[in-house]
């Protein structure tokens, strides 16, 4: 009798069939779920996943992990303590007003698969994944950003709204500086001159940092983000995307 073949198994610890379609491995950014995610990393080599979230003040945390245990079965927890954080990283101490939960009891962290994307400026083949946050029952954290944007968007939904939003990124450019105790200063552009104020949507301002900016357009795409504008801001070396 001819040997019957056996399915594969796939990093989820499912079987896969078959007659199942094959998972769409082009995707830039997201697959469906756990089978289409196990192929889509083999498919590109990846080594490491970051496990990321927003905290209170939009700086991404969380933790990374070999690509091998990034599966359903996969448990990540972060410090409920982690949502006290200051901008600067710090924690601040309590007051009549203000106290940390005596638990910290641990948040976990759930992959939000149709995140899922290469990160292009890592030296090791890496990918990420931005993730909600629940508590130890499995119910969703309310004052995470990301569940509260969900409530918002929710309540949109309700009543039948639609949101219209402009999202843009506004950062500075800052010279080279290892030394915390000493200011910043604007960094010098390609003309070799420091960059000062007063250049609104100037294009030359722009072009300062061609090299900079080809990066961002590069990452961007290869995230799968799409970029409408990018503008030089009043301040310097402020721009805006």
């Amino acid at each position: 009798m001819p040997r019957k073949k056996s399915s594969p198994v796939l990093a989820t610890g499912t079987v896969a069939k078959a007659a199942t379609a094959q998972p769409t491995l082009t995707s830039l950014r997201g697959v469906a779920d756990w089978r289409e995610a196990a192929a889509w990393l083999r498919a590109r080599g990846i080594e490491d996943i970051e496990c990321i979230t927003p905290d209170l003040a939009g700086v991404p945390r969380g933790k990374m992990m070999p690509s091998s245990k990034f599966t359903s079965n996969t448990s990540l927890a972060l410090p409920s303590a982690l949502y006290r954080h200051t901008i600067s990283g710090e924690y601040p101490d309590e007051t009549a007003n203000f106290r940390y939960e005596p638990r910290d009891s641990d948040l976990k962290l759930m992959p939000d698969l149709s995140t899922l994307a290469v990160v292009p400026w890592e030296s090791d083949p890496t990918a990420q994944v931005i993730c909600d946050i629940v508590d130890t029952d499995g119910q969703a954290v309310s004052y995470t950003p990301r569940n509260v944007l969900k409530n918002i968007v929710k309540l949109y939904n309700d009543r039948g709204w639609k949101p219209v939003v402009a999202p843009e990124i506004e950062f500075y450019l800052v010279a080279k500086n290892d030394d915390p105790d000493y200011p910043l200063h604007p960094p010098k552009g390609r003309s070799g001159r420091s960059i000062l104020g007063g250049q609104s949507y100037s294009i030359a301002g722009i072009n300062e940092f061609d090299e900079l900016i080809d990066d961002i357009y590069h990452f961007s795409e290869k995230q799968g983000l799409e970029i409408d504008t990018l503008i030089h801001e009043e301040g310097p070396a402020q721009l805006e995307i």
